[in-house]
């Protein structure tokens, strides 16, 4: 099927949303943490960023109300993952990133099937932390005279 001038402008626009709402998660400073917390979270670790859309046949008290009924607040984050940052986007939903060890994946994946669903739509997206090799790039620019 053929997408509309409108769905494929809407589809660009969202896509360039998406890449400026990533960038800014990444550039931002990390939450401040209590001492010790997060010293849990094994190394070798990964970054995921889970996006959950707002289902938008529902309002809020409806969404809740899913959410509840599904146990999502009792299951997630499961034991053992670090949320590294947790976001609203306004008319899209919110924007999750873990620090997950690799054998907690599928605990996240199960926890997001069983409690999220019918509140949410969810993508799952492997994050890394770009800010040092950014920083590191500034700073090596900034050593770098301008050209006369």
């Amino acid at each position: 099927m053929k997408e509309s001038g409108s769905e494929t402008h809407r589809n660009a626009w969202f896509a360039h949303l998406l890449v400026a709402v990533c960038v800014v998660a990444l550039l931002a400073p990390a939450p401040a943490r209590a001492e010790g917390e997060g010293k849990k979270v094994e190394a070798g670790a990964i970054l995921l960023t889970i996006f959950l859309r707002h289902d938008q046949s529902k309002n809020l008290d409806e969404i809740q109300a899913q959410l509840k009924r599904n146990g999502f607040y009792q299951a997630f984050p499961p034991q053992g993952v670090e949320v590294v940052s947790w976001y609203v986007m306004m008319g899209i939903g919110q924007v999750v990133t873990l620090r997950v060890p690799p054998d907690k994946l599928r605990t996240v994946n199960l926890a997001i099937e069983h409690g999220a669903w019918g509140a949410y739509r969810t993508e799952f997206y492997a994050t890394y932390d770009f800010r040092p090799v950014w920083e590191a790039q500034q700073k090596k620019t900034s050593r770098i005279a301008p050209p006369p």
